[in-house]
Protein backbone atom coordinates (compact mmCIF):
# COMPACT_ATOMS: atom_id res chain seq x y z
CA UNK A 1 0.00 0.00 0.00
CA UNK A 2 1.46 3.09 -1.09
CA UNK A 3 0.64 5.72 1.86
CA UNK A 4 -0.28 9.33 0.76
CA UNK A 5 0.05 12.79 2.43
CA UNK A 6 -2.89 14.94 2.22
CA UNK A 7 -2.95 18.38 2.41
CA UNK A 8 -6.74 19.43 3.20
CA UNK A 9 -7.50 22.74 5.35
CA UNK A 10 -8.41 20.31 8.18
CA UNK A 11 -7.62 16.85 8.46
CA UNK A 12 -9.32 14.62 11.43
CA UNK A 13 -7.73 11.35 12.28
CA UNK A 14 -9.38 9.10 14.14
CA UNK A 15 -11.92 10.91 16.28
CA UNK A 16 -14.42 10.02 18.80
CA UNK A 17 -17.42 8.77 17.25
CA UNK A 18 -19.23 11.33 19.42
CA UNK A 19 -16.54 13.87 17.60
CA UNK A 20 -18.09 12.65 14.65
CA UNK A 21 -21.37 12.78 15.43
CA UNK A 22 -21.12 16.40 15.85
CA UNK A 23 -19.07 16.88 13.40
CA UNK A 24 -21.77 15.53 10.73
CA UNK A 25 -24.85 17.35 12.10
CA UNK A 26 -23.31 20.74 11.64
CA UNK A 27 -22.35 20.03 8.49
CA UNK A 28 -25.95 18.74 7.32
CA UNK A 29 -24.60 15.28 6.90
CA UNK A 30 -27.34 13.71 9.18
CA UNK A 31 -29.26 14.74 12.54
CA UNK A 32 -30.46 12.47 15.72
CA UNK A 33 -33.70 10.86 16.37
CA UNK A 34 -35.24 10.41 19.44
CA UNK A 35 -33.16 8.71 21.49
CA UNK A 36 -30.14 10.10 19.96
CA UNK A 37 -29.79 7.49 17.00
CA UNK A 38 -27.65 9.88 14.06
CA UNK A 39 -29.44 9.15 11.49
CA UNK A 40 -28.80 9.92 7.60
CA UNK A 41 -30.31 9.41 4.31
CA UNK A 42 -28.30 8.58 1.07
CA UNK A 43 -30.07 10.48 -1.82
CA UNK A 44 -30.12 8.65 -4.83
CA UNK A 45 -28.32 5.47 -4.05
CA UNK A 46 -29.99 3.72 -1.06
CA UNK A 47 -29.04 0.13 -2.10
CA UNK A 48 -25.46 -0.79 -3.93
CA UNK A 49 -24.34 0.17 -7.52
CA UNK A 50 -24.30 -3.61 -8.28
CA UNK A 51 -23.47 -2.36 -12.20
CA UNK A 52 -21.03 0.19 -11.18
CA UNK A 53 -18.44 -2.24 -9.91
CA UNK A 54 -14.93 -2.42 -11.05
CA UNK A 55 -11.48 -4.00 -10.72
CA UNK A 56 -8.47 -3.29 -11.97
CA UNK A 57 -7.46 -5.65 -15.02
CA UNK A 58 -3.65 -6.45 -14.51
CA UNK A 59 -1.35 -9.61 -13.85
CA UNK A 60 -2.64 -10.47 -10.72
CA UNK A 61 -6.47 -10.03 -11.79
CA UNK A 62 -6.19 -11.60 -15.24
CA UNK A 63 -6.88 -15.08 -14.63
CA UNK A 64 -8.07 -14.79 -10.90
CA UNK A 65 -11.08 -12.52 -10.96
CA UNK A 66 -14.74 -14.33 -11.98
CA UNK A 67 -14.97 -11.52 -14.43
CA UNK A 68 -18.31 -12.98 -16.37
CA UNK A 69 -19.95 -12.13 -12.37
CA UNK A 70 -20.61 -8.31 -13.70
CA UNK A 71 -17.81 -7.19 -12.73
CA UNK A 72 -16.12 -4.65 -15.17
CA UNK A 73 -12.35 -4.52 -16.05
CA UNK A 74 -10.70 -1.27 -15.22
CA UNK A 75 -7.32 -0.27 -17.22
CA UNK A 76 -4.69 0.89 -14.95
CA UNK A 77 -4.31 3.69 -16.25
CA UNK A 78 -7.81 4.84 -15.74
CA UNK A 79 -7.68 3.92 -11.78
CA UNK A 80 -4.29 5.82 -11.46
CA UNK A 81 -6.53 8.83 -13.14
CA UNK A 82 -9.09 8.36 -10.94
CA UNK A 83 -7.43 7.97 -8.04
CA UNK A 84 -5.75 11.71 -8.61
CA UNK A 85 -9.08 12.99 -8.98
CA UNK A 86 -10.41 11.79 -5.77
CA UNK A 87 -6.70 12.77 -3.97
CA UNK A 88 -6.73 16.33 -5.48
CA UNK A 89 -10.56 16.15 -4.11
CA UNK A 90 -9.20 15.37 -0.31
CA UNK A 91 -6.87 18.32 -0.32
CA UNK A 92 -8.99 21.03 -2.07
CA UNK A 93 -11.36 20.10 0.84
CA UNK A 94 -12.41 22.25 3.90
CA UNK A 95 -12.27 19.38 6.04
CA UNK A 96 -11.40 15.24 5.53
CA UNK A 97 -12.06 12.44 8.17
CA UNK A 98 -9.51 9.74 8.34
CA UNK A 99 -9.71 6.29 10.66
CA UNK A 100 -7.66 3.24 11.06
CA UNK A 101 -9.24 0.18 11.30
CA UNK A 102 -9.42 -3.47 10.11
CA UNK A 103 -11.23 -6.29 9.41
CA UNK A 104 -11.10 -9.59 10.23
CA UNK A 105 -11.10 -11.15 13.97
CA UNK A 106 -7.51 -13.73 13.33
CA UNK A 107 -4.79 -10.91 12.94
CA UNK A 108 -2.65 -13.15 11.07
CA UNK A 109 -5.66 -13.19 8.48
CA UNK A 110 -6.88 -9.57 9.05
CA UNK A 111 -6.74 -6.20 6.44
CA UNK A 112 -5.57 -3.03 8.32
CA UNK A 113 -8.16 -0.48 6.64
CA UNK A 114 -6.80 3.19 6.15
CA UNK A 115 -10.15 5.00 5.07
CA UNK A 116 -10.28 8.60 4.56
CA UNK A 117 -13.88 10.51 3.29
CA UNK A 118 -15.17 13.73 3.29
CA UNK A 119 -18.08 12.71 5.18
CA UNK A 120 -17.50 12.86 9.02
CA UNK A 121 -20.66 10.30 9.01
CA UNK A 122 -18.93 7.96 7.01
CA UNK A 123 -16.07 7.74 8.98
CA UNK A 124 -18.01 7.50 12.10
CA UNK A 125 -19.45 4.33 10.38
CA UNK A 126 -16.31 3.21 9.97
CA UNK A 127 -15.70 2.89 13.70
CA UNK A 128 -18.70 0.47 13.88
CA UNK A 129 -18.70 -1.63 11.18
CA UNK A 130 -14.85 -2.42 11.31
CA UNK A 131 -12.69 -3.65 13.90
CA UNK A 132 -9.94 -1.85 15.95
CA UNK A 133 -6.33 -1.01 14.08
CA UNK A 134 -4.24 -3.33 16.01
CA UNK A 135 -0.71 -1.36 15.04
CA UNK A 136 2.02 -1.05 12.59
CA UNK A 137 3.17 -5.07 11.99
CA UNK A 138 0.18 -6.57 13.80
CA UNK A 139 -2.01 -7.02 10.44
CA UNK A 140 -1.43 -9.40 7.38
CA UNK A 141 -1.55 -6.14 5.42
CA UNK A 142 -3.14 -2.82 4.87
CA UNK A 143 -5.51 -1.47 2.22
CA UNK A 144 -6.90 1.95 1.44
CA UNK A 145 -9.89 3.10 0.85
CA UNK A 146 -10.95 6.74 -0.17
CA UNK A 147 -14.29 7.93 -0.31
CA UNK A 148 -15.36 10.39 -2.69
CA UNK A 149 -19.43 10.49 -2.15
CA UNK A 150 -19.54 14.36 -4.09
CA UNK A 151 -16.91 13.89 -6.31
CA UNK A 152 -18.42 14.31 -10.01
CA UNK A 153 -16.25 12.72 -12.75
CA UNK A 154 -16.69 13.15 -16.31
CA UNK A 155 -17.61 9.26 -16.84
CA UNK A 156 -17.53 9.37 -20.80
CA UNK A 157 -13.92 10.88 -20.33
CA UNK A 158 -13.25 7.27 -18.94
CA UNK A 159 -15.42 5.37 -20.92
CA UNK A 160 -17.49 4.14 -17.68
CA UNK A 161 -21.00 3.34 -17.08
CA UNK A 162 -21.97 6.52 -14.96
CA UNK A 163 -20.28 8.71 -12.32
CA UNK A 164 -20.34 6.35 -9.92
CA UNK A 165 -17.86 4.16 -9.54
CA UNK A 166 -16.48 1.50 -6.54
CA UNK A 167 -13.26 0.29 -7.86
CA UNK A 168 -10.52 -1.94 -6.29
CA UNK A 169 -6.55 -2.28 -7.32
CA UNK A 170 -5.11 -4.98 -5.76
CA UNK A 171 -1.71 -4.03 -6.86
CA UNK A 172 -1.93 -0.55 -5.18
CA UNK A 173 -4.27 -1.98 -2.74
CA UNK A 174 -6.46 0.41 -2.73
CA UNK A 175 -10.21 1.10 -3.71
CA UNK A 176 -12.12 4.41 -4.11
CA UNK A 177 -15.84 5.00 -3.59
CA UNK A 178 -17.37 7.53 -5.78
CA UNK A 179 -20.83 9.03 -6.21
CA UNK A 180 -22.75 7.81 -3.40
CA UNK A 181 -23.20 8.17 -0.03
CA UNK A 182 -24.50 3.91 0.84
CA UNK A 183 -22.60 3.44 3.03
CA UNK A 184 -23.17 -0.53 2.03
CA UNK A 185 -20.69 0.41 -0.48
CA UNK A 186 -17.74 0.93 1.96
CA UNK A 187 -18.59 -2.47 3.92
CA UNK A 188 -18.89 -4.89 0.97
CA UNK A 189 -15.83 -3.29 -0.64
CA UNK A 190 -13.55 -4.64 2.12
CA UNK A 191 -15.53 -7.94 2.37
CA UNK A 192 -14.94 -8.40 -1.69
CA UNK A 193 -11.32 -7.61 -1.19
CA UNK A 194 -11.30 -10.68 1.60
CA UNK A 195 -13.15 -12.87 -0.15
CA UNK A 196 -10.54 -12.32 -2.95
CA UNK A 197 -7.67 -13.04 -0.42
CA UNK A 198 -8.88 -15.78 1.92
CA UNK A 199 -8.84 -18.78 -0.58
CA UNK A 200 -5.44 -17.90 -1.28
CA UNK A 201 -4.09 -19.51 2.60
CA UNK A 202 -7.23 -22.11 2.26
CA UNK A 203 -9.97 -19.89 4.44
CA UNK A 204 -13.90 -19.99 3.06
CA UNK A 205 -14.81 -16.68 3.14
CA UNK A 206 -18.60 -16.84 3.88
CA UNK A 207 -21.52 -14.49 2.92
CA UNK A 208 -23.02 -15.47 6.18
CA UNK A 209 -24.15 -15.09 10.07
CA UNK A 210 -22.95 -16.76 12.94
CA UNK A 211 -23.68 -17.37 16.74
CA UNK A 212 -22.56 -19.91 19.74
CA UNK A 213 -24.64 -22.11 22.03
CA UNK A 214 -24.08 -22.15 25.85
CA UNK A 215 -22.52 -24.60 25.14
CA UNK A 216 -19.67 -23.61 22.72
CA UNK A 217 -21.46 -24.83 20.12
CA UNK A 218 -21.05 -22.88 16.71
CA UNK A 219 -23.71 -22.43 13.75
CA UNK A 220 -23.59 -20.68 10.57
CA UNK A 221 -26.08 -18.75 8.51
CA UNK A 222 -25.59 -18.01 4.86
CA UNK A 223 -28.31 -16.01 2.98
CA UNK A 224 -29.18 -13.71 0.63
CA UNK A 225 -30.13 -9.92 1.77
CA UNK A 226 -33.42 -10.39 3.46
CA UNK A 227 -33.67 -14.25 4.10
CA UNK A 228 -32.66 -13.44 8.11
CA UNK A 229 -29.26 -13.86 8.40
CA UNK A 230 -28.90 -11.37 10.95
CA UNK A 231 -32.28 -11.63 12.72
CA UNK A 232 -31.89 -15.88 12.80
CA UNK A 233 -28.22 -15.16 14.12
CA UNK A 234 -29.17 -12.49 16.85
CA UNK A 235 -31.37 -15.10 19.14
CA UNK A 236 -32.01 -14.68 22.55
CA UNK A 237 -30.09 -17.63 24.72
CA UNK A 238 -27.66 -17.72 22.16
CA UNK A 239 -24.38 -15.71 21.57
CA UNK A 240 -24.02 -13.39 18.51
CA UNK A 241 -20.28 -14.30 16.55
CA UNK A 242 -21.57 -12.02 13.88
CA UNK A 243 -24.21 -10.98 11.61
CA UNK A 244 -23.24 -11.09 8.10
CA UNK A 245 -19.22 -11.82 6.86
CA UNK A 246 -17.18 -14.60 8.19
CA UNK A 247 -13.99 -16.73 7.16
CA UNK A 248 -13.77 -20.42 8.08
CA UNK A 249 -10.60 -22.61 8.46
CA UNK A 250 -9.81 -25.82 10.36
CA UNK A 251 -9.66 -23.89 13.18
CA UNK A 252 -13.50 -22.70 13.21
CA UNK A 253 -15.37 -19.62 12.21
CA UNK A 254 -14.43 -16.02 12.62
CA UNK A 255 -16.06 -12.70 12.12
CA UNK A 256 -14.65 -9.89 9.40
CA UNK A 257 -16.27 -7.17 11.31
CA UNK A 258 -16.56 -4.51 14.37
CA UNK A 259 -20.77 -4.37 14.51
CA UNK A 260 -23.36 -5.31 11.94
CA UNK A 261 -25.50 -3.37 9.07
CA UNK A 262 -28.94 -4.91 9.95
CA UNK A 263 -31.74 -4.19 7.57
CA UNK A 264 -34.75 -2.17 10.01
CA UNK A 265 -37.77 -2.46 7.14
CA UNK A 266 -40.77 -3.82 9.62
CA UNK A 267 -38.29 -3.51 12.90
CA UNK A 268 -40.37 -4.09 15.91
CA UNK A 269 -39.38 -5.13 19.56
CA UNK A 270 -41.83 -8.08 19.62
CA UNK A 271 -40.32 -10.27 16.75
CA UNK A 272 -36.30 -8.88 17.00
CA UNK A 273 -35.80 -7.67 20.29
CA UNK A 274 -31.72 -7.38 20.26
CA UNK A 275 -31.75 -5.51 17.44
CA UNK A 276 -34.60 -3.26 17.54
CA UNK A 277 -32.57 -2.35 21.03
CA UNK A 278 -29.41 -1.76 19.57
CA UNK A 279 -30.99 0.39 16.65
CA UNK A 280 -32.84 2.36 19.12
CA UNK A 281 -30.25 3.85 21.45
CA UNK A 282 -27.91 6.71 21.51
CA UNK A 283 -25.59 6.84 18.57
CA UNK A 284 -26.65 4.01 16.53
CA UNK A 285 -26.17 4.64 13.03
CA UNK A 286 -29.68 4.71 11.18
CA UNK A 287 -29.38 4.99 7.57
CA UNK A 288 -32.76 5.92 4.95
CA UNK A 289 -35.48 5.45 7.63
CA UNK A 290 -38.57 8.18 8.40
CA UNK A 291 -38.91 9.82 11.00
CA UNK A 292 -41.89 11.47 12.23
CA UNK A 293 -42.30 15.26 11.75
CA UNK A 294 -41.61 16.00 15.47
CA UNK A 295 -38.55 13.48 15.26
CA UNK A 296 -40.37 11.92 18.67
CA UNK A 297 -40.85 8.25 16.65
CA UNK A 298 -39.18 6.38 14.00
CA UNK A 299 -41.62 4.40 11.65
CA UNK A 300 -39.62 1.02 10.45
CA UNK A 301 -42.65 0.29 8.57
CA UNK A 302 -42.09 3.62 6.39
CA UNK A 303 -40.68 2.57 3.02
CA UNK A 304 -41.25 5.59 1.44
CA UNK A 305 -37.07 6.31 1.22
CA UNK A 306 -36.55 2.66 0.81
CA UNK A 307 -37.35 -0.73 1.97
CA UNK A 308 -33.72 -0.95 2.26
CA UNK A 309 -33.72 0.90 5.71
CA UNK A 310 -30.26 -0.01 7.44
CA UNK A 311 -28.93 0.38 11.00
CA UNK A 312 -25.56 -0.08 12.10
CA UNK A 313 -24.22 -0.71 15.30
CA UNK A 314 -21.18 -1.96 17.55
CA UNK A 315 -21.29 -5.69 18.70
CA UNK A 316 -20.90 -4.20 21.95
CA UNK A 317 -25.04 -2.98 22.02
CA UNK A 318 -25.45 -6.88 21.40
CA UNK A 319 -25.38 -7.95 25.33
CA UNK A 320 -25.03 -11.61 24.27
CA UNK A 321 -21.77 -12.34 21.95
CA UNK A 322 -18.92 -13.49 21.58
CA UNK A 323 -16.41 -11.03 21.82
CA UNK A 324 -13.37 -12.52 20.49
CA UNK A 325 -15.07 -12.73 17.40
CA UNK A 326 -14.51 -17.01 17.01
CA UNK A 327 -15.91 -20.02 17.26
CA UNK A 328 -15.50 -23.77 16.80
CA UNK A 329 -16.16 -25.35 13.19
CA UNK A 330 -20.25 -25.39 12.79
CA UNK A 331 -22.10 -28.53 14.26
CA UNK A 332 -25.18 -27.04 11.83
CA UNK A 333 -25.11 -24.89 8.96
CA UNK A 334 -27.73 -23.19 7.68
CA UNK A 335 -28.68 -22.27 4.18
CA UNK A 336 -31.20 -19.32 3.97
CA UNK A 337 -33.74 -19.23 1.05
CA UNK A 338 -36.79 -17.23 0.80
CA UNK A 339 -38.75 -19.12 -1.42
CA UNK A 340 -41.63 -17.31 -2.67
CA UNK A 341 -43.17 -19.53 -4.66
CA UNK A 342 -44.24 -21.79 -1.54
CA UNK A 343 -42.88 -25.28 -2.70
CA UNK A 344 -39.90 -25.96 -0.15
CA UNK A 345 -40.34 -27.24 3.20
CA UNK A 346 -39.33 -24.81 6.18
CA UNK A 347 -36.30 -27.42 6.56
CA UNK A 348 -34.73 -30.20 5.17
CA UNK A 349 -31.53 -31.83 5.99
CA UNK A 350 -29.32 -31.98 2.51
CA UNK A 351 -27.10 -35.04 1.45
CA UNK A 352 -22.90 -34.18 0.65
CA UNK A 353 -24.15 -33.90 -3.10
CA UNK A 354 -27.21 -31.26 -2.14
CA UNK A 355 -24.91 -29.40 0.13
CA UNK A 356 -22.61 -28.55 -2.55
CA UNK A 357 -25.24 -28.00 -5.73
CA UNK A 358 -27.58 -25.32 -3.28
CA UNK A 359 -24.35 -23.65 -1.95
CA UNK A 360 -23.45 -23.45 -5.98
CA UNK A 361 -26.80 -22.04 -6.58
CA UNK A 362 -27.71 -19.57 -3.70
CA UNK A 363 -31.02 -19.68 -4.66
CA UNK A 364 -33.67 -17.55 -3.20
CA UNK A 365 -36.71 -15.72 -4.89
CA UNK A 366 -37.28 -11.82 -5.99
CA UNK A 367 -41.19 -10.68 -5.19
CA UNK A 368 -43.34 -9.02 -7.15
CA UNK A 369 -42.71 -4.76 -6.82
CA UNK A 370 -39.16 -5.35 -5.22
CA UNK A 371 -38.23 -4.08 -9.01
CA UNK A 372 -39.18 -2.60 -11.81
CA UNK A 373 -41.29 -5.03 -14.24
CA UNK A 374 -41.15 -7.64 -11.34
CA UNK A 375 -45.09 -8.47 -11.55
CA UNK A 376 -45.00 -12.46 -10.28
CA UNK A 377 -42.28 -14.09 -8.15
CA UNK A 378 -38.67 -15.00 -9.76
CA UNK A 379 -36.14 -17.47 -8.82
CA UNK A 380 -33.03 -15.34 -8.16
CA UNK A 381 -29.07 -17.26 -7.74
CA UNK A 382 -26.82 -15.92 -6.11
CA UNK A 383 -24.03 -18.62 -6.66
CA UNK A 384 -22.39 -18.57 -3.30
CA UNK A 385 -25.02 -16.94 -1.46
CA UNK A 386 -23.32 -14.00 -2.56
CA UNK A 387 -21.99 -13.60 -5.79
CA UNK A 388 -21.70 -9.59 -6.07
CA UNK A 389 -18.87 -9.97 -3.35
CA UNK A 390 -17.53 -13.27 -4.07
CA UNK A 391 -14.60 -11.94 -6.58
CA UNK A 392 -13.58 -15.38 -7.78
CA UNK A 393 -15.17 -18.31 -9.21
CA UNK A 394 -17.88 -19.95 -7.20
CA UNK A 395 -15.66 -23.56 -7.55
CA UNK A 396 -12.74 -21.33 -5.61
CA UNK A 397 -14.97 -21.43 -2.59
CA UNK A 398 -16.87 -24.61 -2.92
CA UNK A 399 -13.40 -27.09 -3.45
CA UNK A 400 -13.06 -25.12 0.20
CA UNK A 401 -15.99 -26.16 1.48
CA UNK A 402 -16.16 -29.73 0.08
CA UNK A 403 -12.97 -30.14 1.53
CA UNK A 404 -13.98 -29.05 5.19
CA UNK A 405 -17.12 -31.01 4.33
CA UNK A 406 -15.01 -33.98 3.86
CA UNK A 407 -12.62 -33.33 7.14
CA UNK A 408 -15.17 -32.59 10.28
CA UNK A 409 -18.77 -33.77 11.08
CA UNK A 410 -21.16 -31.32 10.09
CA UNK A 411 -25.05 -31.08 9.11
CA UNK A 412 -26.18 -28.55 6.52
CA UNK A 413 -30.14 -27.96 6.75
CA UNK A 414 -32.24 -25.53 3.79
CA UNK A 415 -34.30 -23.12 5.50
CA UNK A 416 -37.60 -21.66 3.64
CA UNK A 417 -38.05 -18.32 5.37
CA UNK A 418 -40.89 -17.65 2.67
CA UNK A 419 -43.44 -18.63 1.55
CA UNK A 420 -46.19 -22.18 2.23
CA UNK A 421 -49.61 -22.88 1.27
CA UNK A 422 -49.03 -21.26 -1.92
CA UNK A 423 -47.07 -18.74 -3.86
CA UNK A 424 -46.55 -15.09 -2.92
CA UNK A 425 -49.59 -13.00 -2.74
CA UNK A 426 -51.91 -16.11 -2.09
CA UNK A 427 -49.88 -18.18 0.51
CA UNK A 428 -48.62 -17.08 3.61
CA UNK A 429 -44.94 -16.45 5.02
CA UNK A 430 -43.85 -18.57 7.35
CA UNK A 431 -44.13 -17.05 10.76
CA UNK A 432 -40.47 -15.76 12.19
CA UNK A 433 -41.97 -17.76 15.62
CA UNK A 434 -41.80 -21.29 13.65
CA UNK A 435 -38.52 -20.65 11.81
CA UNK A 436 -36.53 -20.13 15.03
CA UNK A 437 -38.54 -22.60 16.91
CA UNK A 438 -36.86 -25.20 13.97
CA UNK A 439 -33.47 -23.73 14.10
CA UNK A 440 -33.57 -23.61 17.63
CA UNK A 441 -34.28 -27.47 17.93
CA UNK A 442 -32.01 -28.31 15.39
CA UNK A 443 -29.58 -26.83 17.66
CA UNK A 444 -30.32 -28.27 20.79
CA UNK A 445 -29.75 -31.61 18.74
CA UNK A 446 -33.69 -32.56 19.04
CA UNK A 447 -33.73 -33.55 15.18
CA UNK A 448 -30.94 -36.03 15.45
CA UNK A 449 -33.13 -38.87 15.99
CA UNK A 450 -36.12 -37.40 12.74
CA UNK A 451 -37.35 -39.44 10.70
CA UNK A 452 -37.47 -38.27 7.76
CA UNK A 453 -39.16 -38.48 4.34
CA UNK A 454 -37.94 -37.42 0.52
CA UNK A 455 -39.92 -34.60 -1.31
CA UNK A 456 -41.37 -35.13 -4.98
CA UNK A 457 -39.78 -32.66 -6.60
CA UNK A 458 -36.63 -31.73 -4.88
CA UNK A 459 -35.70 -34.75 -3.39
CA UNK A 460 -34.69 -33.21 -0.24
CA UNK A 461 -35.16 -35.22 3.35
CA UNK A 462 -37.81 -33.66 5.03
CA UNK A 463 -38.75 -34.02 8.45
CA UNK A 464 -42.04 -35.76 9.22
CA UNK A 465 -42.80 -34.31 13.02
CA UNK A 466 -41.33 -31.54 15.16
CA UNK A 467 -42.50 -30.95 18.31
CA UNK A 468 -44.87 -27.95 19.09
CA UNK A 469 -44.69 -27.55 15.35
CA UNK A 470 -48.00 -28.17 12.94
CA UNK A 471 -46.69 -31.28 10.67
CA UNK A 472 -48.81 -30.17 8.10
CA UNK A 473 -46.54 -27.47 6.85
CA UNK A 474 -43.91 -29.39 6.57
CA UNK A 475 -44.22 -31.49 3.98
CA UNK A 476 -45.10 -28.18 0.89
CA UNK A 477 -48.01 -30.53 -0.62
CA UNK A 478 -49.78 -30.72 2.04
CA UNK A 479 -50.09 -27.13 2.84
CA UNK A 480 -51.51 -26.35 -0.43
CA UNK A 481 -55.36 -26.55 -1.25
CA UNK A 482 -54.95 -26.87 -4.97
CA UNK A 483 -52.55 -29.72 -5.35
CA UNK A 484 -52.38 -29.96 -8.95
CA UNK A 485 -51.08 -26.11 -9.07
CA UNK A 486 -48.60 -27.27 -6.47
CA UNK A 487 -47.29 -29.92 -8.45
CA UNK A 488 -46.71 -27.51 -11.72
CA UNK A 489 -45.09 -24.69 -9.65
CA UNK A 490 -42.51 -27.14 -7.83
CA UNK A 491 -41.46 -29.30 -11.10
CA UNK A 492 -41.19 -25.52 -12.93
CA UNK A 493 -38.77 -24.42 -9.58
CA UNK A 494 -36.78 -28.04 -9.43
CA UNK A 495 -36.68 -27.53 -13.58
CA UNK A 496 -34.72 -23.49 -12.91
CA UNK A 497 -32.33 -25.52 -10.11
CA UNK A 498 -31.38 -27.83 -12.99
CA UNK A 499 -31.05 -25.29 -15.49
CA UNK A 500 -28.72 -22.77 -13.77
CA UNK A 501 -26.34 -25.80 -12.06
CA UNK A 502 -25.77 -26.70 -16.05
CA UNK A 503 -24.95 -23.34 -16.61
CA UNK A 504 -22.51 -22.75 -14.03
CA UNK A 505 -20.84 -26.49 -15.04
CA UNK A 506 -20.88 -25.53 -18.49
CA UNK A 507 -18.79 -21.70 -17.95
CA UNK A 508 -16.06 -23.63 -15.61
Amino acid sequence: MTKINFSPRKLFKNSSKVFLMEKAIKRNEGSLGPNGEFVITTGDHTGRAANDKYVVFNELTKENVWWENNVKKMDEEVFEALENEVINSFNNADEIFSTERSIGAVSQYSLGINFVSTEAAAAFFTLYMFKPYAGEGKHNDVYNVFHAPHLKIDAKKYNLRSDTVIVTCFKKKTTLVIGTLYAGEIKKAMFSTMNYLLPDVNILPMHSGANQSSKGESSVFFGLSGTGKTTLSTDEGLFLIGDDEHGLSKNGVFNFEGGCYAKTFKLASSTEPDIYHASTQFSSYLENVKLSEDRSTIDFSDDSLTENGRSSYPLEFIKNRIESGQGKIPRNIFYLSADAFGVLPPVSLLTPQQVMSFFELGYSAKLAGTEVGIKTPEATFSACFGAPFMLRRPEVYSNLLQDLMSKYEIKVWLINTGWYGGSYGVGKRFPLSVTRSIIRKIQAGQLESAQFIKDEYFDLNVPTFIESIDSSILSPINAWSDKEAYGKTAAKLSESFKTQLGKLHESR
